[in-house]
């Protein structure tokens, strides 16, 4: 089974599926590597006016994959922080695309899938989806995927959700910004076409250079991101290596509560 799909219509609307309906859309590094490669490629085309991210139902991605996680839990730190480069760079490439996107958020989305989402620019979710950022449960951190989420949950719901891991549905996300519209399933569809409706209407260079335009306000761009894109692939490759995130990484994988967690309570 091919773990993206890709479809272009006419007007130029290139749908991108996360097709891991089984692990709940869950990526590991062949899918990071492949959905990074689809947007480069995107992005070279003239044919492509809007992108559209989504997942296969039930989910729209629960972060990283359980195989993956066991992979790197065992690897070095060198390669752990080759391997965070790797999704640092797919969250860059997806924020800072020349294109219009659109997160179709079609079910729950976890760790990972939450940067997804903060990557793009116009983000709907059905109303049933539920949504956090877990890493700290793990003893671990949401390094890469934290200057995106942190901008739109901005600071004082940053330092609350990056901390607590704790979940939240679709009206609090809405509520905390990382999600702009929230609507039923069967309403999910219709809410997707309005908004490339109204993206059709504007020029495609005038979008791509308001697009730029925004984050030159904001005070950030490509360059400045891979700079810090650099210094949390350390920080996450020293947490996963560490007797914390081992811990924490071994517990979820048992399926049992990490050793800072009191049991008697």
């Amino acid at each position: 089974m091919d773990t993206l799909l890709t479809q272009l219509d006419e007007r130029g609307v290139l749908t991108v599926t996360l097709n891991r309906p089984e692990l709940h859309n869950a990526f590991d590094d062949h899918l990071i590597h492949k959905l990074t490669s689809t947007l480069e490629t995107a992005e070279r085309d003239d044919a492509v006016r809007i992108l559209v991210l989504t997942g296969t139902d039930p989910s729209f991605s629960a972060g990283a994959d359980l195989n993956w996680m066991k992979r790197m839990a065992a690897a070095s730190e060198s390669d752990n922080e080759h391997d965070a480069l790797a999704l640092a760079g797919l969250m860059r490439t997806l924020n800072y695309l020349n294109r219009p996107t659109i997160a179709r958020i079609n079910g729950h989305a976890f760790g990972g899938g939450v940067g997804l989402i903060a990557c793009c620019d116009i983000t709907i979710a059905v109303d049933r989806a539920r949504f956090g950022i877990t890493e700290a449960r793990l003893g671990l951190a949401p390094a890469v995927i934290s200057p995106y989420v942190f901008r739109k949950l901005h600071e004082a719901n940053g330092r609350r959700y990056f901390l607590t891991g704790e979940r939240f549905d679709a009206h609090r996300a809405r509520e905390l910004g990382l999600v702009q519209e929230v609507v039923s399933d069967l309403a999910l569809e219709g809410a997707v076409e309005r908004s490339i409706g109204h993206l059709l209407k504007s020029g495609p260079r005038a979008v791509s250079e308001c697009k730029r335009l925004a984050f030159q306000a904001a005070g950030h761009d490509p360059d400045r991101q891979l700079q810090t894109d650099q210094e949390t692939a350390r920080l996450i490759a020293r947490m996963r290596v560490s007797h914390e995130g081992q811990e924490g990484l071994a517990a979820f994988l048992e399926k049992r509560p990490p050793n800072w967690i009191d049991r008697k309570n």
